[in-house]
C-alpha cells in the first residue's frame, strides 16, 4: 500500500485530505511544517509527498530542496496559491513532479497523485534481468533465449550513454521494462524519468503536456505551466507509442533532438533542456513514413540505437521459464501455494502463438491461479483458460466444484448451523471480496467498482467479514 505524506499547515485542509486519501486506499502521514515533514521523510521514506508552498518557518521551496537532497527520485506534488506560482514553477524545474493550484478539483488531484506514484515506482523499483523466477520481482525481464541475450547486451552497452534509443516490438513484449532498465543503468538514474503515452493523450492536450504553455496561450490558460520535457530536465523522457504521435508534434520533437531546446505554447523564446529521449513503438515506422504519417528525418534521429524485442512466438524456449516466473510471482503476491505446471501444460503453453505476447501469458496464468485449488495446473486448465468460455461461467470450478459441494454437504448434514443458507452466502461473499481486493492491489475504490458496490457498502462488508487489508496498491 502506497504511503503519502502531506505537509501543510492548514489543519482543516490536511485532515480533509487525509480522510479522502484513506478512502482511496492509501496510507497517509501528515506534518504541519517543513521541518516536521523532513524528519518524517528521513525516518521513513514515503512513496509521495504533497507539499504546500507557504509554511511557517522553513518555506515550501526550501523544504522541497531538502527532500530532493534526501531522495531525488521521490515524487513531490506542490500545492500553491496563485501568488506563489512562479516559485512552484522553479521547484518543478528542479525536479518536483507537478504543481496544483489551490483551490483544486479533487478528481484532478487524485489523477496527478496516481501518475506521481506510478512515476515514483518506475524510478525506484529496479528492473531485474535474467534472474531466477523464484527470486525475481514484479518488474523483471525474463528469458535465456539467444534473442533475449542480445537484448541484455544492448541494454548494457547503451544504458551508460546519452544516445537516443528506439525500442521496437509488438504490444505486450515488454518495451516499457526495457526503457526503465535503460534509465536505471544510466548516468541519469538519480534524475527524473517521465513516461508519456502518445496514444493515450488526446492530440489537443499532448502538445501542452509535453511542452507546457504560457499564461494566455489559449482559453483557460490562466497561468504559466511547465511541460513534461522541462520537468525531466537532466533526466529521461520515455515516449511510448511514438508511432501514433501527430505530425505537428513530431516536428517539435525533431527540434528538441536537433537543438536541445523547446518553446512553450504561446511563448516567444526558446528554453534549453537537457533530456535523454527513449522512444518505443509497435508500428512499422518505415511503412508509416511511406504512408505519410511519420517523419523520415525524425525516424533517423530516433534510431541512433534500436533495440528490437522479439514476439513470444519467436522465443518459444522462454515460455516455460516465463510461466514459472508468473506463477511464482502471483502465488507469492496472493500468499498461496504455487501449484506448478505439469509437463503437458508447459507443452500446451509452448504451442500457443500468444498474439498478446507476455501480457497475454501473464493474464492467462493469473486467471488460472485465481480459480485453482492447489492442484497442479494441467493442459486442460490451460486450454480452458485460452478458450472463449473463460473461467467465469459454467466450467469455473470443474476441479474445485466437488470440494465446494463436499463442504456444503458437510454443513447441511452437520446440523450445528441454524441459518445454513446465510452462512454459505456469507462465506462465499467474504471469499469473493477478498479475491477482488487482491486483484485490485487492495485499492478499495477500485474493488467497489469491480464488485458493483458503493464504497460504504464495501467498507461495511470488509468489517463484517474481518478481512485483512494488505499488499500494495496497484497504480495502473
Amino acid at each position: 500500500m502506497s504511503t503519502i505524506l502531506i505537509i501543510d499547515d492548514d489543519d482543516q485542509l490536511r485532515k480533509s485530505f487525509e480522510k479522502l486519501l484513506l478512502k482511496e486506499g492509501y496510507e497517509v502521514e501528515s506534518a504541519a511544517s517543513g521541518e516536521a515533514g523532513l524528519e518524517m521523510v528521513s525516518a521513513k521514506l514515503p512513496d509521495l509527498v504533497i507539499l504546500d508552498m507557504r509554511l511557517p518557518g522553513m518555506n515550501g521551496f526550501d523544504a522541497f530542496k531538502a527532500i530532493h537532497r534526501i531522495e531525488p527520485r521521490l515524487p513531490v506534488i506542490i500545492m500553491t496559491a496563485y501568488g506563489t506560482t512562479e516559485t512552484a514553477i522553479e521547484a518543478t524545474k528542479l525536479g518536483a513532479f507537478d504543481y496544483i493550484l489551490k483551490p483544486f478539483e479533487v478528481s484532478d488531484m487524485l489523477l496527478v497523485i496516481k501518475e506521481a506514484l506510478k512515476a515514483g515506482r518506475f524510478m525506484r523499483s529496479p528492473v531485474d534481468m535474467d534472474v531466477s523466477p523464484d527470486h525475481a520481482s514484479r518488474d523483471a525481464i525474463i528469458g535465456k533465449s539467444r534473442s533475449m541475450q542480445e537484448v541484455y547486451k544492448a541494454i548494457g552497452r547503451v544504458a551508460p550513454t546519452d544516445a537516443t534509443v528506439l525500442i521496437r516490438g509488438e504490444s505486450g513484449t515488454g518495451k516499457e521494462l526495457v526503457a526503465r532498465a535503460l534509465y536505471q543503468h544510466s548516468n541519469r538514474s538519480n534524475m527524473p524519468f517521465l513516461v508519456i503515452n502518445c496514444v493515450a493523450i488526446p492530440e489537443t492536450l499532448l502538445e501542452s503536456e509535453l511542452f507546457g504553455y504560457e499564461k494566455g496561450a489559449f482559453t483557460g490558460a490562466s497561468h504559466r505551466r511547465v511541460g513534461k520535457i522541462e520537468q525531466a530536465n537532466r533526466g529521461t523522457i520515455f515516449l511510448d507509442e511514438i508511432g501514433d504521435m501527430p505530425l505537428s508534434i513530431q516536428a517539435k520533437i525533431l527540434r528538441l533532438l536537433q537543438e536541445r531546446s523547446i518553446e512553450r505554447l504561446g511563448g516567444h523564446g526558446t528554453i534549453p533542456v537537457d533530456v535523454r529521449i527513449i522512444a518505443a513503438t509497435n508500428k512499422d515506422l518505415k511503412t508509416a513514413i511511406t504512408e505519410g504519417s511519420f517523419r523520415n528525418d525524425l525516424y533517423y534521429r530516433l534510431k541512433v540505437v534500436t533495440i528490437s524485442l522479439p514476439p513470444l512466438r519467436e522465443r518459444v524456449e522462454d515460455i516455460p521459464l516465463l510461466a514459472d516466473y508468473f506463477l511464482a510471482l502471483f502465488a507469492r503476491e496472493r500468499d498461496t501455494v504455487n501449484p506448478r505446471l505439469t509437463k503437458d501444460a508447459k507443452t500446451v503453453l509452448s504451442n500457443h502463438t500468444w498474439p498478446g505476447n507476455i501480457r497475454e501469458l501473464a493474464n492467462t496464468l493469473q486467471k488460472i491461479l485465481i480459480f485453482n485449488r492447489g492442484a497442479p495446473i494441467t493442459s486442460e486448465d490451460i486450454a480452458l483458460a485460452l478458450s472463449d468460455k473463460g473461467l467465469g461461467k459454467e466450467k469455473v470450478l470443474e476441479k474445485g466444484d466437488e470440494a465446494l459441494r463436499k463442504w456444503v454437504r458437510e454443513i447441511l448434514t452437520d446440523g450445528s448451523e441454524k441459518h445454513v443458507l446465510d452462512a454459505c452466502k456469507d462465506h462465499l461473499e467474504g471469499i469473493l471480496i477478498e479475491e477482488a481486493l487482491s486483484l485490485t492491489g487492495y485499492n478499495r475504490s477500485s474493488t467497489a467498482k469491480l464488485l458493483g458496490l458503493s464504497r460504504p457498502t464495501l467498507y461495511a462488508k470488509i468489517d463484517k467479514y474481518h478481512l485483512k487489508i494488505g499488499g500494495s496498491v496497484t497504480e495502473e
